[in-house]
């Protein structure tokens, strides 16, 4: 990994604050169960914003606790990126402001470069990969260092040999009588994700190393982020193919098509419904008039008229959404995942900001039953930042990791 980049940049070696009362060093990580679907278990912040040398273990359900500026935000950012650049993203789309990313009072080396270094640890039928990536930041975003790894040992490793030119050095694993090969790759995307073009998978290195890649990339894109935005799920929605956006605010529109096609899954959502809604509540429905709007609604029974979303409370919606989101599948999720595997041998790892923002207790409770009944089956996992009250619940509650930050 290049270590040319500055006080607390990709390489640095200068000691900074872990800012976590849970971080935890790899060796004291207990080892890990055997997954069948790729899952990421470990999520590593060397030096990203507020966070040196911090270590996250990720279990089916983990909750990011702490206050205002204890860096929440920024390992849910770094996960998101990770995913990203998994699903064939570049740098640029990956980080929007990289600048922001560069830890807190770095120092920029005689060159003027400052950058930030992340890395993740995805256990799956390879084992445990370990996928490290430094970037530089300033003055030009690239990629100036990516390591993976299984069992200690490296299966690719790529390095920045000439800062005038665009291409990185890569080297992977070959094995037989070759050993390595070694062919320059971009540095704006992630070398992981371009292994499967470039391997051959003819000697068993090669297929050691297209292993390894390749359940790094089926956990990654597995991701779906949603932050539900109330202000934008009130107003009827024009029908279209039923696939829920990350702010949710097409919520009617996959209500409908749930309603229709996921029976099972829409009568857990209701029955969710009428813990997490006001008055009483038989049932959710669509209003979709032919070439109209979508517009849901609660189905209040004989208890009186119908009430449409738009009149419900931020919190109801929030929750809702969310619920919805726990209870469903990549198929109704506006994501795109790998295609390596079938649906049913990926886990969906779901992101969620401000997981209980405007929710009562009683709704927050009920969210994180479905979250623990939909994660205990294996195909779903949650990584939330909570507040302290849900924080308080989660951590008496069997089944839930929860990280405490400090800033």
């Amino acid at each position: 990994m290049d270590a040319t980049l500055g006080s607390g940049a990709p390489g640095a070696t200068a000691p900074g604050r872990a800012g976590l009362s849970t971080a935890v060093s790899d060796a004291a990580i207990p080892p890990a169960v055997v997954h069948h679907r790729p899952v990421v278990t470990g999520l590593r912040l060397s030096a990203f914003g507020a966070h040196r040398g911090a270590v996250f273990a990720l279990g089916p359900v983990t909750f990011l606790a702490g206050p205002s500026g204890s860096g929440k935000s920024q390992v849910l950012a770094a996960y998101e990126a990770l995913a990203g650049l998994g699903a064939g993203a570049t740098l640029e789309e990956a980080f929007p402001d990289p600048a922001g990313r560069i830890p807190d009072r770095a120092l920029p080396d005689g060159q003027g470069r400052r950058g930030f270094r992340i890395g993740c640890t995805v256990d799956g039928p390879a084992g445990p990969v370990r996928l490290d990536l430094a970037v530089q930041a300033e003055p030009t975003l690239r990629i100036v260092g990516e390591r993976l790894a299984v069992d200690g040992q490296i299966l690719l490793a790529t390095a920045l040999r000439d800062p005038g030119r665009r291409p990185v050095q890569a080297s992977w694993l070959t094995g037989g009588a070759v050993g390595v090969t070694r062919a320059p790759l971009p540095d704006d995307r992630l070398g992981t994700a371009l292994l499967p073009l470039r391997v051959a998978g003819s000697t068993a290195g090669q297929r050691r190393v297209l292993a390894a890649a390749e359940q790094v990339v089926v956990a990654l894109r597995s991701v779906f982020s949603c932050d539900p935005r109330p202000d934008r799920m009130r107003a009827p929605v024009p029908a279209g193919e039923g696939r829920l956006l990350g702010d949710c605010a097409n919520l009617a529109d996959v209500l409908r098509r749930t309603r229709h096609e996921c029976g099972t899954r829409h009568a857990l959502l209701a029955a969710a419904a009428r813990t997490g809604c006001a008055g009483p509540v038989e049932g959710l429905d669509v209003r979709a008039p032919a070439h109209g709007p979508v517009t849901a609604v609660l189905d209040r029974g004989r208890a009186g008229p119908a009430t449409e979303l738009g009149r419900l409370g931020a919190g109801e919606l929030r929750f809702l959404a969310l619920a919805l989101v726990l209870l469903t599948g990549p198929g109704v999720l506006a994501m795109d995942p790998a295609a390596e595997l079938l649906s049913a041998r990926q886990a969906l790892t779901v992101l969620a900001d401000g997981f209980d923002r405007d929710l009562d207790r009683r709704q927050s409770a009920e969210l994180l039953r479905l979250a623990l009944l939909s994660c205990g089956r294996g195909h779903v996992r949650l990584l939330a930042a909570v507040g302290e009250e849900a924080a308080g619940v989660a951590r008496a509650t069997p089944g839930v990791t929860v990280v405490d930050l400090i800033p």
